[in-house]
């Protein structure tokens, strides 16, 4: 009996469903988080009868055959590419990116990964840091001696000092956008890292080729839906009690053969 093998597939699958929506409901707050999507395909099929077979000796076809699914396997947790709602905070150094675009960011080891959490503070150094000390790989650095700092919706960043007519320009910060922003790697701490499916970095100023504008003074906020999250989980819930139901009905059908005397 494949039925106990099957509903235990269906069982794994909405655990594993219910596992990603954990992840977005505990990001609900986390900034610029997009939310992931567990998509599912059924298994192999058992051919009994194919399809299109001959079943009599004057060639009748038979028009659909006997085709028994195996179950379900997990195809792809992918994320949902959609913008999140803009918060205003009034800080200099908060960016939001209004469309497409992420802020690339240099690790320790060298390596760029990218990120679309715009909290950013000034290092010791003057440099531009995310929350873990890591730099824009633009390398703005602010004078110590700076009053204010504004950046434009080009990425152009320009101070100002005391008794000091007119700002300087310190630079620009650049966005960086990928043809399939579903291949990208999580690397936690709200970093993705390139691979070979989300293709190479296309670098970019903020509002030319495609790329979303820059926002000073604001953060992008989760595009958590929580309703529809809690929906999805009650659904999950509801599938895997469904999967156990028939764990539980094939468990007496064999019990039952086991008494047949």
């Amino acid at each position: 009996m494949n039925a106990l093998k099957i509903a235990a597939t269906g069982m794994a699958a909405q655990q594993m469903r219910v596992e990603v929506i954990s992840n977005n409901i505990a990001n609900m707050s986390t900034t610029a988080y997009a939310p992931r999507a567990a998509q599912f395909a059924d298994l192999h099929y058992q051919q009994l009868l194919p399809a299109g077979s001959i079943s009599s000796e004057t060639g009748t076809i038979v028009p659909a055959g006997i085709q028994l699914g195996m179950g379900v396997r997990p195809s792809t947790v992918a994320i949902e590419v959609r913008q999140g709602v803009l918060e205003a905070t009034n800080n200099d150094l908060d960016l939001a990116v209004e469309g497409r675009g992420y802020f690339e960011i240099e690790l320790p080891s060298g390596e760029s990964a990218f990120t679309r959490d715009g909290k950013f503070n000034r290092s010791f150094e003057g440099l531009v840091v995310t929350s873990d000390g890591y730099p824009l790989a633009d390398n703005i650095v602010i004078p110590d001696n700076a009053r204010q700092v504004t950046i434009a919706t080009d990425g152009t960043v320009t101070a100002y000092y005391d008794n000091v007519t007119g700002g300087e320009e310190l630079g620009q910060i650049t966005l960086t956008i990928f043809a399939n922003e579903k291949g990208l790697e999580a690397m936690g701490s709200n970093l993705f890292r390139e691979t070979g499916a989300s293709g190479g970095p296309i670098n970019g100023f903020p509002g030319t080729d495609g790329i979303g504008l820059m926002r000073q003074g604001y953060l992008e906020e989760s595009s958590v839906d929580v309703v529809a999250e809690i929906s999805e989980l009650i659904e999950a819930q509801r599938g895997y009690e469904l999967n156990s139901k028939v764990i539980s009905a094939a468990d007496e059908m064999l019990a039952a053969t086991t008494r047949v005397r």
